[in-house]
């Protein structure tokens, strides 16, 4: 079997090419800090940055001007602060338009859960009420199948490219 361990410059450089939608998922001391800086020193362009709560590692990436879009499920910087530079390319279009694509936690979850079964949707009662599926067409709402009333549904997510922080790993893949 192939050795799977690389640099994070060698990552970046043969798996993040300019136009890919990007994962960088983690929370607290488990941000991917390392690739979105690579990411940023490599001056890659036009990602579709993925992250169900963007911190300040994306705030860092869209101010370096990486990113087209955001796709995400809850927007700040817990204990830290606004997140100004998303803030900034939303409002102001600077340092260039930024695309944002708003879910529930859950329906990032769900997302991702369809994604990795080959699903074509997740189902979700939670958007019941909720007045994110007006901010968010991607959000559908379908009859119920077995009866009863109607459900929300969200599109699968299969990131081209997905940074998962561990603390080893092993020439395998695998990883603690």
């Amino acid at each position: 079997m192939n050795n799977k361990l690389c640099t994070m410059q060698e990552a970046v450089n043969q798996f993040v090419a300019d136009g890919v939608s990007v994962a960088i998922e983690g929370f607290t001391a488990f941000i991917g800090f390392a690739a979105a800086h690579e990411i940023i020193r490599q001056r890659r362009r036009e990602l579709t940055l993925i992250r169900m709560t963007p911190d300040l590692v994306y705030d860092q990436m869209i101010a370096a001007g990486t990113a087209r879009k955001l796709i995400f499920s809850y927007l700040g910087n817990p204990g830290v602060g606004s997140l100004h530079c998303i803030r900034r390319a939303v409002e102001k279009g600077a340092p260039r338009p930024l695309e944002i694509e708003e879910y529930s936690h859950f329906g990032m979850v769900g997302r991702y859960i369809a994604g990795a079964s080959n699903l074509p949707f997740f189902p979700l009662r939670s958007y019941a009420g909720s007045d994110i599926p007006q901010a968010n067409p991607r959000i559908k709402f379908i009859d119920n199948p077995y009866g009863g009333d109607q459900i929300a549904v969200v599109p699968p997510l299969r990131p081209d490219v997905a940074f998962i922080h561990a603390q080893r790993a092993d020439a395998q893949g695998n990883t603690q």
